[in-house]
């Protein structure tokens, strides 16, 4: 027995020998922190004092301000089959903004995710596929390259540019006033961050539950405070927008190439080469809320304005193994790879911050073998104070009364430490999560401290940080509405509807009428009705069919719809029950529109499919910019003169409406422009007084010969009433009295 307690006395000095070195190195790492927690909380005594109450927050209708500029989101998929529909849905149906594309890169051996991002890009006209031109996987930063090539490539045949440049996961949850922020800022900041906030799982979810705990402290307060004192901004990798300058820059850089493909942590690298080049990086907590909203609180001590700040929200990994792979590749990627490529900078604070990057390589094995060392204590302590006669081995720390103080500092640091994570955990998931935050301390530590190990394993296997693979993590994304709908082809559905043959089907398609979309090309030719075609495109969308006459509409309804709303979606108002809108379509309208089209109207959409051309006069007789003969009156005058029968009139106007068609449907069939490009050229034509066709010379989009070709092809593609009425047996001259009696 002596044997062993002697044994376990030398151990327990060398245990305090290590309690020793920790307790000097965890003091430091203490009031680095503590000196962090100073500055947050100084700065936010004195903003309440002095700002605030000279300014009120900004309320977040200034976002609606600034003209909706054209923003890409970027988003790299490796193994993401069934979550990009419910990222592109989702954000349809949520984001308040419409003149946005999302760019999805995808891999040549990804052949699941390319054929669902297919089907996506079916449904929605701003979703575009990117294949990258080496087999997956690769590297994030490789994928991105990708696409911000076909960006480029997009750009050039559009013939227009975006403004921002927009990074974010395919399982990422976009905030809806996420694009307008971004909006409002771009022109002025090069980097901007929003934070990130996990979504919760059940209290017994203890790895992805880590994730709210560390997000919530580093989001609310760490990188608040290195903006203020540095003016750098590290990007989260999601959540984060680029100005076109800094998109620029970095590929000058990078001699066309903008981010480092051999870099794990490509986020976190450009936002330290955007600072040496003197641009502006700003992270923002920009809380949407009114004045109901404030004086609600959905759990216990749950902020108002905190917990309705534009952020992004995401699963994270739930398994201690998907989680410590993870963080083991931002090890890798922020101490390893920056300090190899970030080396100490001029400035004392940016290197203070650097330093805070890279002493999670130490912090985090400290962190967990202090705990273990605490717990042995803890133990000594209890076996002391319960078991009759028992040894007294605490004595050996009892001795030195520094130590002692200095034990006591750091459990008092390490308190503030715990205190900090409740408080800003409770400021957004409320109380309950602040309190569960101290639990789940030990279990993140544990994933830290090994994803440590797995990350200095990795750098020791390679010889160089750089040549670590990228090790991708799976994330979970919350349902939406379950399968993903992929439309079925228009010509499939003529078929089964016995409208035409297969055979008819395609010789349409071998003389296809240029200039004219498939269900305009096979009505040209005379091989179906309008009203076969509207029957067949409503199947595709999965709406009704109905039929109206644009002249019978109740003006009151006409005054309810602007005419920049009914010209841009080309759609015409029917009726309004129950705070649902009814209105007339030609063609299938797409998610986003059809989102857009209920924010401005403030009400519910609900559209049907008519006949061709019902649309199109009906937009001419009632809202036309530049209005000119009013065919149907032309119709009615011949009649009331005797020269026409009402049968032969209604004869007439059968034949003359499905002849009608738009511009912009000429112009994107053959190929000018895509339809996703023409979706943002017209939200810039509804600020513009010029037809169409002068806006898009004017901006450069088309030429003055383009133009003019088309406005033939529409002309020859259309019947004219004159013409009609000619062939009735209307002659010149009477023509020339009805024109005249009806303008």
């Amino acid at each position: 027995m002596n044997g062993f307690v002697d044994v376990f006395a030398t151990y327990l000095y060398g245990l305090k020998a290590v309690a020793i070195t920790l307790a000097i190195m965890m003091l430091i790492s203490g009031l680095d922190d503590l000196f962090i927690d100073i500055i947050y909380w100084s700065r936010r005594i004195v903003r309440t004092l002095t700002i605030y109450r000279r300014h009120r927050p900004m309320d977040y209708r200034v976002l609606y301000e600034p003209d909706e500029k054209p923003l890409a989101i970027m988003v790299p998929a490796w193994n993401e089959t069934g979550v990009i529909g419910n990222m592109a849905e989702l954000a349809a149906m949520t984001l308040d903004y419409e003149n946005y594309h999302i760019f999805v890169g995808t891999y040549p051996n990804d052949p699941d995710t390319q054929r669902d991002v297919d089907e996506v890009c079916a449904r929605f006209p701003n979703v575009h596929k990117v294949v990258c031109a080496r087999p997956g996987p690769t590297s994030k930063a490789d994928c991105l390259n990708n696409i911000l090539d076909a960006i480029t490539q997009f750009e050039q045949s559009a013939n227009f540019t975006f403004s921002g440049f927009i990074l974010h996961d395919a399982e990422d949850v976009i905030s809806p006033m996420e694009l307008r922020l971004f909006n409002y800022l771009v022109d002025r900041k090069d980097l901007i961050q929003i934070p990130v906030y996990p979504f919760e799982r059940k209290w017994s979810h203890f790895t992805s539950m880590t994730y709210i705990d560390e997000f919530a402290e580093l989001h609310g307060k760490d990188v608040p405070v290195r903006e203020a004192l540095a003016g750098q901004v590290p990007s989260a990798g999601v959540g984060t927008c680029f100005s076109r300058r800094a998109v620029m820059a970095l590929l000058a850089d990078g001699d066309g190439i903008a981010f480092d493909v051999q870099s794990l942590t490509e986020d976190y690298d450009i936002g330290f080469r955007l600072k040496a080049k003197g641009m502006t990086e700003i992270f923002v907590r920009f809380p949407v809320v009114d004045e109901a909203a404030q004086a609600k609180r959905a759990r216990f001590l749950q902020s108002a304005r905190s917990s309705s700040i534009i952020c992004v929200r995401e699963y994270f990994p739930d398994t201690f193994t998907t989680a410590m792979r993870q963080k083991s590749r931002w090890i890798i990627g922020i101490v390893f790879q920056g300090f190899k490529t970030h080396r100490w900078a001029k400035s004392p604070m940016l290197n203070y911050f650097l330093w805070r990057d890279r002493k999670g390589a130490i912090s985090n094995f400290l962190s967990f073998i202090a705990m273990i060392i605490m717990l042995q204590l803890v133990m000594l302590l209890i076996y002391q104070r319960l078991w009759p006669n028992a040894w007294q081995f605490l004595s050996i720390f009892s001795g030195s009364s520094w130590l002692v103080t200095l034990l006591w500092v750091n459990f008092g640091l390490m308190s503030n430490r715990i205190l900090q994570r409740v408080i800003f955990v409770t400021v957004y998931y409320g109380l309950a999560q602040g309190l569960l935050s101290i639990v789940r301390l030990f279990w993140g530590n544990l994933i830290n401290f090994m994803a440590n190990w797995r990350a200095l394993r990795q750098v020791i296997q390679h010889g160089d940080p750089r040549r670590v693979a990228w090790d991708k993590t799976t994330h979970d994304f919350p349902s939406v509405s379950g399968e993903n709908r992929a439309q079925r082809p228009l010509g499939q559905i003529l078929i089964d509807h016995q409208a035409i043959t297969p055979e008819q089907f395609e010789q349409a398609l071998a003389n296809r009428v240029l200039g004219m979309r498939l269900g305009g090309s096979l009505l040209m030719q005379g091989l179906i009705s309008a009203g076969q075609l509207a029957i067949a495109l409503a199947d595709q969308n999965g709406v009704n069919v109905d039929s109206l006459d644009a002249w019978e509409i109740d003006s009151a309804l006409i005054d309810l719809m602007p005419a920049t709303i009914a010209l841009r979606y080309a759609v015409l108002p029917l009726r309004v029950e129950n705070n649902v809108m009814t209105v007339a379509s030609e063609a299938g309208i797409d998610p986003i529109s059809l989102a857009a089209l209920e924010r401005k109207m403030a009400l519910r959409i609900n559209y049907v499919i008519v006949p061709r051309g019902q649309v199109v006069t009906g937009l001419r007789y009632w809202y036309a910019r530049r209005r000119g003969q009013d065919e149907r009156a032309l119709l009615k005058s011949a009649v009331a003169k005797g020269w026409l029968t009402p049968l032969k009139a209604e004869e007439l106007w059968q034949q003359f409406v499905p002849r009608q068609l738009l511009f912009a449907e000429v112009l994107t069939s053959l190929g000018h422009i895509n339809n996703s490009a023409m979706s943002a050229l017209l939200l810039r034509h509804e600020r513009s007084e010029m037809p169409l066709g002068e806006f898009l010379v004017s901006e450069g989009v088309v030429t003055q010969e383009t133009l003019e070709q088309v406005l033939r092809l529409q002309q020859q593609f259309q019947l004219s009433m004159p013409t009609l009425l000619q062939r009735a047996g209307i002659t010149d001259s009477q023509l020339n009295e009805l024109a005249q009696a009806s303008s």
